[in-house]
């Protein structure tokens, strides 16, 4: 296990600085949807055929990044990159993603954003999906904990271990996985709400969930509700308060089980993923009008995002009908390594201090949230910590053209790369790396091993220009292997990568350079 020692000045809740919600700290809330595609949010996708209203004013009173993109194109390792700002392939995680009983992803002694917040003085709080892995109780040792299909056996009535609450969060409330993913259980601050009593499973394709325990509070087609609900409460209590407070509120939805509410079901004219996307636009709305409630909207860093794009649950075909497309005309959608797998809808609102209606097209990755909270903040990091993270204070400050990092490194379900530098990306793969054609070994045979694309002529990546500019493959290449084997993106001593240094994924990395 590494050790990662916290600067002292970070632990101490500095009295002085007063902390108050009355000066320049804002209260910061984070809303991550699960699986929505940037074509899904109105403000990038005017053409498309749903409104999402809370969504647009968001981006009205604040800034639309037009090329952000998550860390990973799959759920559990871009929320990695979020609270640890550093890229999830660097863990011990080097594809796909974690099941419901999976052990914890992030050390509990790693640096994370919820102990940069708490160091700050910051009353920190996690409510929704982890997916992140924590300690079970289990009834027996296991060889494989990771299977999404396998239910295990487990002592509900002992507490959890290394969960939230031990990487930064005073407070926690959610379950392990995705909703279609077992256990379905709550816990709250280590403990479960209630003990599993039955068994459920759903095999309808859209409504879709494993077979697993149930607790008899956890009803799947209430969850997004529930989840607002408490969301709102921390809002309520914690609001106008000498602590700021700092809640990451990473959503169900519209993930699978596509479960929108009697409320919600025909509402979007589409089918019922697009009906879902517009409860999670009213999530957005619930929260602003409870900001705006308690008055302290104005000084309340407020960012949606999602972890990814778009799932092919969604059925493409079927919203093609209607002529909505979730990806916005990029190519593929979750699990790719094609812009649509990566590239998502972000938006940050901060009233006080952004003035609205701005759109900037930096690159930005969901890593850079670590950084910029830093910044914001006036905290130092420690320098093992963080090691993919750059600010984007700049832009939030009104410089629309400042540059926020040099380059970006996309990562597949596959454990496929990409890096994007200005223009240019270069795919180390022959195909999507993910769930698109082409991805079998028949699709694959007689492609070029690698694709290059230049995304100002060509954001659909259909012309692999690989042969045309090999020197600027070359180039690519070289920085995107420096970049791994690094073991960090920013500045600061090298450092080592978690797991063994083999990359399977990458068989040229570690080629001379």
């Amino acid at each position: 296990m590494k050790t990662y020692i916290l600067p002292v000045f970070l632990l101490i809740f500095n009295l002085s600085n007063g902390f108050s919600q009355g000066d320049s700290t804002p209260n910061i809330i984070y809303i991550l949807a699960d699986d929505m595609g940037i074509g899904d949010a109105s403000c990038y996708n005017p053409e498309g055929k749903l409104e999402t209203i809370h969504i647009d004013k968001m981006a009205n009173k604040g800034i639309k990044f037009t090329d952000a993109h998550t860390s990973s194109a799959v759920c559990t390792p871009t929320r990695y990159g979020i609270l640890t700002g550093r890229y999830n392939w660097r863990s011990t995680l080097k594809s796909s993603v974690l099941g419901g009983f999976s052990a914890p992803l992030i050390d509990s002694e790693r640096f994370t954003v919820g102990k940069l917040l708490q160091g700050a003085g910051y009353h920190t709080g996690f409510i929704g999906k982890w997916h992140l892995g924590w300690d079970w109780a289990f009834k027996q040792e296991y060889e494989n904990i990771d299977n999404l299909n396998t239910i295990l056996e487990v002592d509900y009535s002992q507490p959890i271990k290394n969960g939230p609450n031990q990487v930064g969060f005073t407070y926690a409330y959610g379950f392990s996985s995705s909703l279609d993913i077992p256990p379905y259980v709550y816990i709250e601050n280590d403990r479960v709400t209630a003990l599993p009593e039955k068994m459920t499973v759903n095999v309808d394709d859209k409504g879709f969930w494993r077979k697993g325990p149930t607790a008899p509070d956890f009803e799947h087609v209430q969850v997004l509700s529930h989840l607002t609900e408490k969301a709102v409460n921390f809002i309520d209590e914690n609001a106008n308060k000498e602590q700021p407070f700092f809640l990451y509120f990473p959503l169900p939805a519209p993930h699978t089980p596509i479960l929108p509410t009697t409320e919600f079901m025909g509402k979007s004219n589409t089918n019922m993923y697009g009906d879902f996307v517009l409860q999670v636009d009213d999530v957005v709305g619930k929260i602003v009008a409870e900001l705006e409630r308690k008055g302290v909207l104005e000084n309340t860093l407020l960012i949606f995002t999602s972890d990814n794009g778009c799932s092919p649950k969604a059925n493409f075909a079927e919203l093609a009908k209607v002529g909505h497309d979730p990806s916005d005309g990029f190519r593929g959608h979750k699990a790719d390594i094609y812009e649509g797998g990566h590239r998502v809808p972000f938006i940050v609102q901060w009233p006080a201090k952004i003035a609205g209606g701005k759109t900037t097209d930096q690159i930005i990755c969901t890593t850079d949230f670590m950084s910029t909270v830093a910044a914001i903040l006036d905290q130092e990091m420690p320098e093992n910590a963080g090691e993919d993270s750059f600010s984007f204070l700049k832009v939030l400050n009104g410089d629309m053209e400042a540059e926020v990092r040099p380059s970006v490194i996309h990562h597949s379900i596959e454990g496929r790369f990409a890096i994007r530098k200005s223009n240019w990306k270069l795919i180390a793969w022959p195909g999507s790396g993910g769930w698109t054609a082409p991805r079998s070994a028949k699709e694959l045979v007689g492609l070029p091993d690698m694709q290059l694309f230049d995304l100002s002529k060509d954001p659909g990546e259909q012309t692999n220009l690989i042969n045309d500019f090999p020197e600027v493959a070359s180039l690519l290449k070289k920085e995107m292997i420096s970049l791994i084997k690094n073991g960090r993106s920013t500045a600061g001593p090298k450092l080592k990568n978690d797991g063994p240094e083999v990359w399977p994924q990458v068989e040229w990395a570690y080629e001379a350079q």
